[in-house]
């Protein structure tokens, strides 16, 4: 196996896993504010829902556009 492919490998689950701790808080935060007996503590299950799943949009793509090999 080269640098280059192990570096590869590395990478892939680099992004494999920030996607799988961001899966782990928005089911945090579902939990939370499903659980909740007071709006503040909804809302932050809430907050916590929504980042996750930002955090899950924006990070995995941010770095997969980073990490890409520059075109010759």
């Amino acid at each position: 196996m080269t640098d280059a492919d192990r570096l590869a490998r590395t990478r892939y689950f680099t992004i494999v896993a920030v996607n799988m701790v961001a899966t782990a808080g928005a089911v945090f935060g579902l939990v939370l504010a499903g659980r909740s007996d007071n709006t503040v503590q909804t809302a932050i299950g809430a907050g916590i829902l929504l980042s996750a799943l930002y955090f899950m949009a924006v990070v995995p793509r941010a770095m997969a556009r980073r990490w890409k090999t520059p075109e010759a």
